[in-house]
């Protein structure tokens, strides 16, 4: 069967799996507004409407858990087809839904297929990139992820036209079957694509499957060439490191309990945490609801620029992640998201008023700014800038950091343990913000701004940089001794083993399927 073995192209494909992410995300925004919507499912309380977009979210919470055991028996490429599956169930759900019950038992079906796509994409796309550039394709991930946000809004935006616009009490369903039906035609692509990639090298190499291994490090990175030094290089580096966990020896859970690397579980459970605590969901899920209180009346048209701007700002991420590394995007990152938000809450809290009530379509917010449009210019311009922070700096590194700090053989537990903190959260904030908007309103962002300054003092204290490692030599980066905030010694010993094998000074040796060694010669 034919393979594509560009890293490009298969990084890009299989964050396909990300996209599903955005959909879900975006999934509810552009329909809330509608008649259609709220005339059918009858949506009163804030209470029912948090059940309805957090059951996705708390779907994926167990989809991710689920993930790492699929991913380890049956590989990370067969993990992300079985998840386009299950968002195909779910999907076709949610769009034949006949009511909440229906909607919500279709929206937490897909969600378990999205909690595993979001899971195994990134370790997928870390373990067959090399070093200089794997930043920039883990971070592919979340650039799908804005790619699936923006076409579901947009899509949901067309579609709100249906029977006269939003507005019409008589709007026919398809205004939010249509949106929902669409999103089954990337997961169906994605389920037949994923055959024509390769599978993980570095899990290959955990099945003994070494033979296949070498081959297919030697078509991503040496062009077919098993003798290229670059390929036996990683090969003797992923052979050293599997020998290594071996004899360390220990159930997965035993190895994920030991101090130095629960050290590094905590660290990005937390990341993924404070990825959504750091106020993004209000900016996403909610930007109805925000612009509302804000006093925008033009909400789809204005609420759609957020979602360009966070596709096209996630950009310079991909473009330079290796270049500027993780630690800085997450410091920078976490300060102007906190200054960004206070300003919000300020501009809010002074020129804001209590809801007088006199329009049933501003029932979901308790406090709004009222013929004020400097101030309402003003809370769109920081809302745009806080989402196109988040799209430069924590959108793609809470993805890429945790796929990178973890041994092979629980690189998938460790990561879906990080990623099932991302939905756990994100299901939470799906139904307390809702309520946040109703009771403690402006001050909501107060709450998030001081979330973002505790991420920036824990990232402050335990984020080590990654850039310009390879996988295997994050043991030296974590147990150097060496505090987080002194940096690590540049460079990687795989440019020189690397240039130890082109001159012939070390020879490779490899497994094959007799269990023989062969030895290879940089050719």
């Amino acid at each position: 069967m034919y393979q594509n073995y560009n890293v490009y192209a298969v990084c890009t494909f299989a964050a396909i799996g990300g996209g599903l992410f955005g959909f879900d995300i975006s999934s509810m925004s552009g329909v809330l507004a509608t008649q259609a919507y709220m005339n059918f499912f009858q949506v009163h309380g804030r209470y029912r409407q948090g059940a309805i977009t957090g059951a996705m979210a708390g779907g994926s919470f167990f989809g991710t858990l689920a993930s790492s055991f699929i991913a380890d028996r049956m590989s990370r490429k067969t993990s992300i087809q079985i998840a386009a599956v299950i968002w195909i169930v779910g999907s076709i759900f949610q769009t034949a839904a006949n009511g909440i019950a229906m909607l919500v038992f279709g929206r937490a079906v897909a969600g378990i297929g999205a909690g595993i796509a979001s899971a195994m994409v990134p370790v997928y796309q870390a373990e067959i990139a090399p070093k200089e550039i794997r930043g920039r394709v883990v971070a592919l991930q979340q650039w799908a992820i804005t790619w699936g946000i923006l076409i579901q809004y947009f899509i949901q935006y067309g579609a709100s036209a249906v029977d006269g616009g939003p507005n019409n009490p008589h709007q026919s369903t398809l205004a939010f079957r249509i949106p929902w039906g669409v999103q089954i035609f990337p997961a169906m692509l994605l389920a037949v694509g994923m055959f024509f990639v390769p599978y993980s090298p570095r899990w290959l190499a955990g099945q003994d499957r070494w033979e296949e291994s070498i081959r297919v490090l030697a078509n991503l990175h040496g062009h077919g060439d098993i003798g290229h030094p670059k390929v036996l290089a990683q090969y003797r580096e992923i052979e050293e490191a599997m020998t290594f966990e071996r004899e360390a020896g220990g159930s997965a859970i035993k190895v994920l309990t030991q101090p130095r690397i629960l050290s590094r579980v905590i660290l990005t459970v937390s990341i993924q945490m404070w990825s959504q605590l750091c106020g993004v969901n209000v900016m996403m899920y909610y930007i109805v609801y925000m612009m509302q209180a804000a006093g925008v009346h033009q909400i789809l048209l204005i609420s759609s620029i957020q979602y360009i701007l966070n596709v096209l700002f996630t950009l310079p991420a991909i473009l330079f992640i290796d270049r500027w590394g993780r630690r800085p995007s997450l410091l920078y990152g976490a300060l102007s998201m906190m200054i960004l938000l206070l300003l919000v809450a300020a501009l809010s809290g002074a020129y804001g008023v209590p809801n007088p009530r006199t329009d049933s379509a501003l029932d979901a917010v308790s406090w709004l700014v009222v013929d004020n449009p400097p101030v309402t210019r003003a809370i769109v311009a920081c809302s745009y800038l806080f989402v196109c922070t988040f799209a430069v700096t924590w959108g793609p590194t809470s993805w890429t950091y945790p796929t990178e700090i973890f041994p092979t053989g629980i690189r998938a537990k460790a990561v879906s343990l990080a990623t099932a903190s991302n939905w756990a959260w994100n299901c939470a904030l799906a139904f307390a913000v809702p309520t946040l908007f109703e009771t403690i309103n402006w001050k909501m962002y107060i709450v998030f701004g001081i979330f973002n300054l505790c991420a920036f003092v824990h990232c402050w204290l335990t984020v080590r940089e990654t850039k310009g490692k390879t996988l295997e030599e994050m043991e030296e980066v974590f147990e150097s001794g060496r505090p987080a905030w002194r940096g690590v010694a540049s460079g990687s010993r795989l440019d020189k083993l690397q240039r130890d094998i082109a001159e012939g000074t070390v020879k490779v040796k490899f497994k094959t399927r007799s269990r023989r060694y062969e030895e290879l010669d940089a050719l």
